[in-house]
């Protein structure tokens, strides 16, 4: 019993230092060198509805599972609820990079949907991903001199995530046409799915109580030209009452991405907010390692040149992906 009670502290204390360094050097991905906050405003509109949004959360909770047998075929505990009835097209799990998400039909969206899992706990890559907060000059539509966390693109760009997600949709795409696409994403799965808001433009970012992730590094007011600052628009989650007598309210915060009136009004201290939202949790459901748990003779799949495992629904010639390919011809086909 002792034993297991230091495990589990050790277990959330490695997690709280992932999550505040993370924090301060990603939470805010896009810093711009110019101080027209006007062009930022333009490209991202409100369209916040909390049906939707509890929906998507349930997706980033499901890309979660180790299970992919389960997962493939959503079946899993997770697949169920509000994302009843999901097709995964595919699923991409980066083994050297320790990074998986999913692609699939959401018929009842009318939507293809996209998730990307977060940051693993027991994940030393993924630490790393997150810990390498060196900023990228960044060719971002309608943003001129914008910069990016140098860990986070990498996990996208520069592993096999990308080609295989692209591909997915286009088969997808091929399925359903005309549906629209819909990112999501929680923790270091928020901020890849970031790659996507000016091509996907009604984004939404929600936040929670006192998570400690969005509050660092700090906002300086007074030195905007070296800060960071979030992408717009914020959707503030908090507690109102006191003891059992308390229910969750939803503020909708103004277009600048950081309003002192959401969750910037409070102090960032609190690791069980950042790892459940809407009442889903958002974390693995073991500690384990980056490998594979599923049934071979349930699933296709192929496999590329670093052996990473991409299963399917329809058995697809293997893609070879070289390490550090960026496929560049695609790159703004989403």
């Amino acid at each position: 019993m002792e034993h297991g009670w230091r495990s589990q502290n050790l277990k959330y204390a490695i997690l709280l230092f992932v999550l505040y360094m993370s924090a301060l050097c990603a939470a805010r991905e896009l810093r711009t060198k110019i101080h027209d906050q006007n062009l930022v405003k333009h490209v991202y509109e409100h369209a916040y509805n909390r049906t939707l949004a509890m929906t998507l959360v349930q997706y980033a909770s499901a890309v979660y599972m180790d299970d992919l047998s389960s997962l493939l075929s959503w079946t899993c505990s997770r697949c169920n609820g509000l994302t009843e009835g999901f097709e995964v097209i595919e699923l991409v799990v980066d083994i050297q990079h320790c990074l998986q998400a999913f692609v699939g039909i959401a018929e009842d969206l009318n939507s293809i949907v996209i998730a990307f899992r977060g940051t693993q706990e027991n994940s030393l890559q993924n630490w790393v991903e997150d810990l390498f907060c060196k900023k990228l000059d960044l060719s971002y539509p309608d943003m001129p001199g914008a910069m990016v966390h140098h860990g986070f693109y990498s996990a996208y760009h520069n592993t096999s995530l990308r080609p295989r997600i692209v591909e997915a949709v286009q088969v997808a795409q091929q399925k359903r046409d005309g549906f629209t696409i819909m990112v999501t994403g929680h923790s270091m799965g928020g901020a890849m799915a970031a790659f996507y808001s000016t091509l996907v433009p009604k984004t939404i970012r929600v936040t929670h109580e006192h998570d400690i992730v969005p509050h660092l590094p700090p906002y300086y007011t007074h030195f905007p030209r070296w800060t960071y600052f979030h992408f717009p628009r914020e959707v503030w989650l908090y507690d109102v009452g006191f003891g059992s007598l308390t229910y969750e309210a939803e503020k909708i915060c103004d277009n600048s991405g950081e309003d002192p009136s959401c969750s910037r009004s409070v102090s960032g201290n609190s690791v069980a907010d950042h790892l459940q939202y809407y009442g889903v949790s958002l974390q693995s459901e073991t500690w384990g390692s980056c490998g594979i748990p599923w049934q071979q003779a349930q699933m296709n799949k192929a496999d590329d040149a670093l052996d990473n495992i991409i299963p399917s629904v329809e058995l697809r010639a293997p893609r070879v992906l070289p390490k550090g390919l960026i496929d560049s011809s695609q790159h703004s086909s989403m």
